[in-house]
């Protein structure tokens, strides 16, 4: 009896041992899987986070400030105005890059939610300066946004001695607090005073990043399509040759992948107002939609994760000429374009567009 009673004693522990094994082994694959949702919802929420400060942070900055007047605590607000008076042209001169700010987790779960790729082709002389041509706009420009206003797909490591400058809306400097959010990244004003500075009064390795197509382009995005506003863009071209900068075309595979947009035909009443907004105000209005927050199955300001390829081409050799004249502009925004063209044709392939895509310039 007493040795029946060892063994059922050592079968116990046996049995015991591989039920606390099992149970080690379904903490961890349960640990592992909560672990894999978290960082899927830290994406989605990195990635929401952008978007609703791109489209509403300087509005309610803006009223919040206007409000504060109204209340006791008046001096916070009278202190940031004052402040903002003596700022306001730091836009102009480059901003304040905050190289804390561009490495923050957060930019990386935005990287990964998509995920986004930026693929250098040649090398960049830090001895030059240099203009980036960002093709196509997309509804937000978020390949541009991750690419150059951040670390995450560590553009400083890729080129260098390379500063990068992403160029928008000069109005978004004049929203309180937006503005500092954005110099932080290292945006600036798209706007002559800016440029002219950067690639006069600012040393080389300047790259200054402009989505040439602009708000028209954006109103063309939807996926499946690949097409470009250029062939009458030729102001960054007469600013590259006054300052001898290098042009750079860039394209970025899979923008226009990431949002789903009511396109209006030209003529309706639609297309009419986004064209009016995009005169006097300087931006489109777009009716877009992605994904719901907690579901893909559902409508909503979350992006959809579509991969985005951002390819940086090879830059084009420029003069620098004080008064370039309309046939030296002619010139050298058709060997852009030419560049462009083949920039896409070359790697088309590689990021799952048939051989027979055609890139639309238009």
């Amino acid at each position: 009896p007493e040795r029946a009673l060892r063994l059922q004693e050592g079968v116990l522990r046996k049995g015991t041992g591989s039920s606390i094994l099992s149970a080690l082994q379904d903490l961890f694959s349960v640990t592992w899987l909560n672990r894999s949702k978290v960082e899927k919802q830290l994406q989605v929420i990195s990635v929401l986070q952008w978007v609703l400060s791109f489209l509403v942070l300087g509005v309610a900055c803006s009223a919040i400030l206007m409000y504060t007047f109204c209340t006791d605590c008046w001096l916070i607000a009278v202190l940031y105005f004052t402040w903002l008076v003596f700022d306001w042209n730091t836009p102009k001169k480059g901003g304040r890059r905050s190289q804390w700010v561009r490495n923050w987790a957060v930019w990386r779960y935005f990287r990964d939610y998509f995920p986004i790729q930026l693929v250098k082709t040649h090398n960049l002389l830090t001895s030059r300066n240099y203009i980036f041509g960002y093709h196509p706009h997309g509804i937000m420009g978020l390949g541009a946004f991750c690419n150059f206003s951040t670390e995450a797909t560590e553009v400083s490591k890729k080129f260098p001695g390379i500063r990068p400058y992403l160029a928008t809306l000069a109005g978004n400097f004049r929203m309180p607090v937006l503005r500092e959010y954005l110099m932080s990244g290292g945006i600036c004003p798209v706007n002559r005073d800016t440029i002219d500075y950067l690639l006069s009064k600012n040393g080389s390795g300047n790259a200054i990043i402009i989505v040439v197509g602009g708000a028209a382009e954006s109103l063309s995005s939807m996926p499946g399509k690949n097409a470009v506003t250029l062939r009458n863009r030729k102001g960054f071209v007469k600013l590259a040759l006054r300052h001898g900068a290098d042009l750079v075309p860039i394209y970025s595979f899979g923008e226009n992948e990431v949002y789903k947009q009511v396109i209006f035909e030209e003529g309706s009443w639609g297309r009419w107002v986004q064209k009016k907004f995009q005169k006097y105000i300087g931006f489109a209005p777009c009716i877009f939609h992605g994904r719901g927050l907690f579901s893909s199955d559902t409508w909503g300001l979350v992006p959809y994760s579509k991969p985005i390829t951002t390819v940086v081409g090879e830059p084009i050799t420029i003069p620098k000429l004080e008064h370039p004249t309309q046939q030296d502009i002619d010139l050298y925004h058709a060997m852009y374009m030419e560049a462009l063209v083949k920039l896409f044709d070359q790697h088309k392939t590689k990021f799952g567009l048939p051989e027979t895509e055609v890139l639309e310039v238009n």
